[in-house]
C-alpha cells in the first residue's frame, strides 16, 4: 500500500520531511528489504538494533526511514517518532481503514497458517485475496502485514497468533475483521496462561471482537470453541464432523493420496489429509460459503491443495517416507499428526518428535500423553529429542514400544539413519525451537 511521506508523518506524529516522495512497501529487516519504493523501521530488538543497519537499508532500497533516535544523515527522508514499533502500528490502523475488502481474521491453537492458507487458496480465482505472509501474526507482523496490502483486493486473510490475554484483542483492534475462524483451543502456551479454558478465554477476544454484523465461523467439534457464538450478537456458523456442524463433513476416507469428503453433498478430495487439515478445509468452505463461492468451484480449488513447507511434507528418501512436519509442535497437533501417520501404509511407523515448549508445570504430563498416545497407534519405534521429550520416549517404552532418547536433533537423525529400511514411514515433529529439520537433514545425509 502507498502512502506519502506527509501522510506517513501526518499518521505518526512526526515532522514531515522537506522532500516530496511515497512509499510502497515495508520493511524491518535489510536481509528482506525490496519492492518498490521501500521504507525502513528501525525497530530495537532484544539483541539488534534495528537503528544500526540503516546504512544497508539505503543501499538496497529504502526511499525513507522510520526511527525513533538521532540518527547520522543517510541520504533519504528521516522519520522520526517517538517509537518505531507504535508508529508502524498507527500506520497500519490508517492502512486499514484504505481496505475496501472483507477483512477474515483466524487464530486458534494449531493450525492457524494452513487454515489462512486453506481459505486464500479456496477463494483465489473467485475473489483478489491479499493474506499474511508466512506467519506474520504478531504485534509486529500484523502490521507490516496490512500495510503490505492491496487496496484492489477484495478479501483479506489474516491470522492472529498470542502468547496472553488481550494479545488477540489488540491485533483485532488493527485488523478489524468482519469474519472471525477459530480452529482450536489446546494446550500450546498453556505456561502463560495456566489452562485451557484460559486459552479459550484468549482465543474468544477474536470474536468478540467482531462488528455486530460480522460472522463467527467455529468449530463444532471443539467443545470450548463451540460455544464462541455465545458472546457474538450477530451471525454464527459452524464447521466439523458432528450432526450438529452447519458445515458438515461427511463420508470421509483418507489414505495415503490424501482425503475425500463430502460437504453438502459436494464432493472434497485433496492430497492433504489428516482430521485436522479436513478441518481446515471444513473452515474454508464456511468462508467461502458466506462469501457466495459455488462449493464446486472450492472443491476444484481443494483438489490443487498442498502443505506448507515443513507442515506435513510427504517425502521419500531410500525406499522411507518421511512425514516432515517440523514447522512447530504442541500435544494436539502432535497427536493430530501421529493419528494421520498410523493411518498411512507402512512397513513400520516411526516417530522421531522434538520437545514441545511453552508447557510450564504441565510439561512432563503432556509429553507424557504424546507418547503413551503414540505407544496406542502401534507406533513401531519412539524417539525424543531434546529436554522434556525424555518423558516422552518414557512413556511410550512404559506402554511397551521401542523407545530412544537424544539430547539433540542431529544426533537423533544421525542414529535414525542406521536404523531404517524399505518401506518404513517416519514422522519428524517439534517446537520451532528443537530445530527439528537438523534432525530430517542429518537423517536424509546418512
Amino acid at each position: 500500500m502507498r502512502m506519502t511521506f506527509a501522510e506517513i508523518a501526518a499518521a505518526t506524529g512526526s515532522a514531515a520531511p522537506g522532500t516530496p516522495g511515497s512509499v510502497g512497501d515495508w520493511s524491518i529487516d535489510t536481509r528482506t528489504l525490496g519492492g518498490e519504493d521501500p521504507l525502513y523501521a528501525a525497530l530495537r530488538g532484544d539483541v539488534h538494533d534495528g537503528h544500526d543497519f540503516i546504512a544497508q537499508a539505503v543501499e538496497r532500497g529504502a526511499v525513507a526511514v522510520l526511527v525513533d533516535r538521532e540518527v547520522a544523515p543517510c541520504g533519504v527522508p528521516v522519520l522520526r517518532v517517538r517509537d518505531t514499533l507504535v508508529a508502524l502500528q498507527e500506520l497500519a490502523r490508517r492502512a486499514r481503514l484504505r481496505l475496501r475488502g472483507t477483512v477474515v481474521g483466524v487464530t486458534g491453537s494449531a493450525g492457524k497458517t494452513t487454515t489462512k492458507e486453506t481459505i486464500a487458496a479456496l477463494l483465489d480465482g473467485s475473489f483478489r485475496v491479499g493474506k499474511n505472509e508466512g506467519n506474520l501474526n504478531n504485534h509486529i507482523g500484523l502490521p507490516l502485514s496490512i500495510l503490505r496490502q492491496s487496496v484492489d483486493a477484495h478479501v483479506h486473510v489474516f491470522e492472529m497468533g498470542m502468547n496472553h490475554l488481550g494479545e488477540i484483542r489488540f491485533l483485532a483492534s488493527m485488523a478489524r475483521p468482519q469474519v472471525a475462524v477459530v480452529t482450536n483451543v489446546g494446550t500450546a502456551h498453556i505456561e502463560n496462561l495456566g489452562s485451557r479454558e484460559a486459552i479459550g478465554l484468549a482465543k474468544r477476544e477474536l470474536v468478540e471482537s467482531l462488528p455486530p454484523d460480522g460472522v463467527a465461523v467455529v468449530n463444532a467439534d471443539d467443545p470450548i470453541v463451540a460455544k464462541f457464538g455465545e458472546v457474538h450478537p450477530g451471525r454464527t456458523v459452524t464447521f466439523g464432523v458432528g450432526e450438529g456442524a452447519d458445515v458438515r463433513i461427511e463420508q470421509l476416507t483418507m489414505g495415503e493420496t490424501g482425503a475425500r469428503f463430502q460437504i453438502g453433498g459436494t464432493v472434497f478430495e485433496t492430497p492433504v489429509a489428516g482430521k485436522h487439515s479436513v478441518l481446515n478445509v471444513a473452515a474454508a468452505v464456511a468462508v467461502g460459503r458466506e462469501l457466495g463461492v459455488p462449493a464446486a468451484a472450492m472443491a476444484e480449488r481443494a483438489r490443487g491443495l498442498q502443505p506448507g513447507k515443513m507442515r506435513g511434507e510427504r517425502q521419500q528418501h531410500n525406499g522411507v517416507t518421511i512425514l516432515n512436519d517440523c514447522y512447530n509442535s504442541n500435544p494436539d497437533a502432535a497427536e493430530a499428526m501421529l493419528e494421520y501417520a498410523a493411518l498411512l501404509p507402512a512397513g513400520r511407523r516411526i516417530a522421531v518428535l522434538g520437545e514441545m515448549r511453552e508447557l510450564g508445570a504441565w510439561s512432563l504430563g503432556l509429553h507424557r500423553m504424546v507418547g503413551e498416545r503414540a505407544a496406542a497407534l502401534g507406533f513401531d519405534l519412539v524417539i525424543g529429542v531434546t529436554g522434556d521429550a525424555e518423558a516422552l520416549a518414557d512413556a511410550a517404552k512404559a506402554a511397551g514400544t521401542d523407545a530412544l532418547f537424544f539430547r539433540g536433533p542431529a544426533d537423533a537423525g544421525a542414529a535414525l539413519a542406521a536404523l531404517t529400511r524399505p518401506g518404513d514411514l517416519v514422522l519428524f515433529k517439534g517446537s520451532r525451537g528443537t530445530r527439528m529439520e537438523l534432525a530430517v537433514e542429518r537423517y536424509r545425509a546418512g
